[in-house]
């Protein structure tokens, strides 16, 4: 499959969609001219350029999207990137309503898709947030000193699932909430384990 075909096996995705199929076939239509290459990751619709991942086509209850992967590197002259919630680092978002809104967009979701790709081309990064920047709740913490154990198989995870059990046992503002969430993940965590594993 050359850059810039459809790709057949993800026809049944773009076929069976309930919400969103014209926005969605004129996303695809778009990005493809962009000669990325149509892949499905995630379970959406996925596009890359050299394997790197581009721009993924999305749809939610609201709205559906155009998911920049590297967007926070983007410039957003328009001021249309989004930021999905405060937790996302790199991803940025399009967000579309109807077909109109897309149409009228197209020369400028084609610059935003050629602008990702040079930042793809020029091997730019995204500078994560470190760990080491999350404040660990205070729960947790105590669960270290209570169990050592814990805090070495915590401090042997990958930084992306020690960041996930972070902002989720961060998240309830009580801290009663707080603690039976830690408590639930125990054993995943001694386990080895991610949040989602």
């Amino acid at each position: 499959m050359t850059k810039g075909e459809r790709n057949p096996k993800i026809d049944p995705f773009f076929s069976k969609a309930k919400m969103w199929k014209e926005e969605f076939e004129l996303l695809r239509n778009i990005v493809l001219d962009c000669e990325l290459k149509e892949e499905f990751k995630w379970m959406h619709p996925c596009y890359t350029f050299q394997d790197k991942n581009i721009v993924l086509i999305h749809g939610f209850k609201e709205y559906c999207a155009l998911l920049f992967h590297k967007g926070a590197l983007l410039k957003d002259p328009h001021g249309i990137l989004i930021q999905q919630t405060e937790n996302v680092q790199a991803a940025r978002q399009i967000r579309f309503t109807n077909v109109q809104e897309i149409d009228e967009m197209q020369l400028i979701l084609k610059a935003y898709i050629d602008e990702a790709i040079e930042v793809e081309k020029a091997g730019l990064q995204v500078n994560y947030k470190k760990n080491t920047e999350y404040i660990i709740p205070e729960e947790l913490q105590n669960k270290f000193v209570e169990i050592p154990d814990l805090k070495m198989a915590f401090e042997a995870l990958t930084p992306g699932r020690q960041r996930a059990y972070i902002l989720h046992f961060s998240a309830p503002k009580q801290s009663k909430t707080r603690e039976s969430r830690v408590e639930k993940y125990l054993p995943h965590i001694l386990d080895g384990k991610g949040l989602d594993d």
